[in-house]
């Protein structure tokens, strides 16, 4: 082939520029999603504090503590989805956290619908609870940016090589690796064979037969079990309760939360589990 002829690239550097061209796109597609997030964040937060700053000002509130207040109600939100971050971070669920940005959210919506008063046009309530809505959704979505940065500086903990060496065989009270050479032709020497002793035969007694496993023990196997099943994690009640019944066991919550605490009372390294989280 003349002119036809294909040339392509040394193998050291096959490969590297599409890997880099699209890294840098993503590098510069979530940058824009972060400003673009950030930016409706703060205009959704703004016009409901306005809003809430005018329905402050019409009930008796002046200057700083017009403005101040808005802060009282929209604030909640903002608090309730960092500590969210946290709980998710940690892999847990933090239910005060969720019932302080719905508090929050709620009672900014209703709080601008309340602003508007009667009215006959629709779209008047509708203007009013945008803003709220667009902030508990804009700050939740600027949240979960941050959440996958700080995954993803995370270092990967990957298990050390293991090093090749030949296995070792045991001879007698030392240790010896096994000799890859071929052995030298030695003379052979007459070996002394020791005089073998029959030894009495150990007497051994008879074993007991085992008794069976009552309904308490098989509950907390059962419970013990899930530690390891759910990745080294503390098992909730809904994990237990579909374990237990799955096994044809007593699956009350109360049954449930009793044998957690016999398993974590005999393994105290157990508590320190983060708990795992509800499918």
């Amino acid at each position: 082939m003349s002119n036809a002829e294909l040339t392509l690239p040394p193998s050291g550097q096959a490969g590297q520029m599409p890997v880099r061209v699209r890294w840098d796109a993503q590098i510069w597609l979530a940058a824009g999603a972060a400003v673009l997030t950030t930016a409706l964040t703060a205009v959704s937060f703004w016009l409901s504090f306005e809003a809430l700053h005018d329905l402050a000002t019409a009930h008796r509130l002046k200057g700083e503590r017009a403005w101040a207040w808005p802060a009282t109600v929209d604030a909640f939100i903002a608090i309730g989805e960092v500590l969210i971050l946290r709980a998710s971070l940690m892999r847990r669920v933090d239910w005060a956290a969720i019932v302080l940005t719905a508090a929050g959210s709620l009672g900014s919506i209703a709080l601008n619908v309340a602003g508007v008063g009667v009215s006959d046009d629709p779209l008047d309530y509708v203007v009013a609870a945008v803003p709220p809505v667009a902030a508990l959704l804009a700050f939740g979505v600027l949240m979960r940016q941050v959440h996958d940065f700080l995954l993803s500086r995370q270092p990967v903990v990957t298990a050390p090589p293991k090093p090749a060496t030949p296995p070792v065989i045991s001879t007698g009270a030392t240790m010896k690796a096994p000799n890859t050479t071929e052995p030298e032709e030695t003379a052979e020497a007459p070996v002394e064979e020791p005089v073998m002793t029959e030894e009495p035969e150990p007497v051994t007694e008879p074993e007991k037969p085992k008794e069976p496993l009552t309904q308490r023990d098989r509950i907390d196997l059962v419970v013990r079990g899930l530690y390891e099943s759910l990745g080294h994690c503390r098992p909730g009640t809904r994990h237990m309760r579909h374990a237990l019944s799955d096994a044809g066991l007593p699956c009350s919550d109360g049954t449930c939360r009793e044998a957690r605490k016999r398993v974590e009372l005999a393994e105290p390294n157990l508590r320190d589990l983060p708990d795992a989280l509800a499918a």
